[in-house]
């Protein structure tokens, strides 16, 4: 099982700094994404199968699809990437 740091770390591009620790990281991400794409996130670093995720997300393939690009294009944002980052 992944950390969400990890999982985080899979998906943005660019980091040129280290992430805050775990904790810290939850809070920031709580605020700045809905709560899907949280869950979504949480999901993928505890390494849930996708129909796992879209049946408890209440989401079609499609749907599974635009939120999962949704959120990896928040987390290369680059304000939130100062935030996540020390």
């Amino acid at each position: 099982m992944s950390t969400l740091n990890q999982e985080i770390e899979k998906h943005i591009r660019t980091l040129v700094r280290p992430l805050k620790d775990e904790e810290t990281l939850t809070e920031v991400l709580k605020v700045k994404l809905t709560k899907k794409e949280f869950k979504l996130l949480k999901a993928w670093a505890n390494e849930t199968p996708q129909e796992e995720v879209q049946t408890s997300l209440n989401l079609d393939d499609e749907r599974y699809g635009e939120l999962s690009t949704k959120l990896i294009k928040k987390l290369n944002q680059e304000k939130l990437k100062q935030e996540m980052c020390i």
